[in-house]
């Protein structure tokens, strides 16, 4: 089961996908809130159980669990 994060002032918001069973409206939807949430900034990382967490800038449908962190703005 991949899992879409997205960490924002609201919360934590996930959206899942189950890659073997082919339900590509699920996968094409996390997808799509990938790219807005790079588009506008965020960072995203590839997290799994078995290795370090690894920046990433595309979507991979077949990652464990994707996490979005917006960008930080200092002042």
């Amino acid at each position: 089961m991949g899992k879409l994060r997205i960490l924002s002032k609201l919360g934590d918001t996930t959206v899942t996908w189950d890659p073997k069973t082919g339900a590509e409206e699920a996968v094409r939807e996390a997808e799509r809130i990938f790219n807005q949430q790079r588009a506008a900034g965020a960072t995203a990382f590839k997290v799994s159980a078995s290795s370090p967490a690894e920046r990433v800038d595309t979507f991979d449908p077949q990652a464990e669990q994707i996490v979005i962190v917006p960008r930080v703005a200092g002042g």
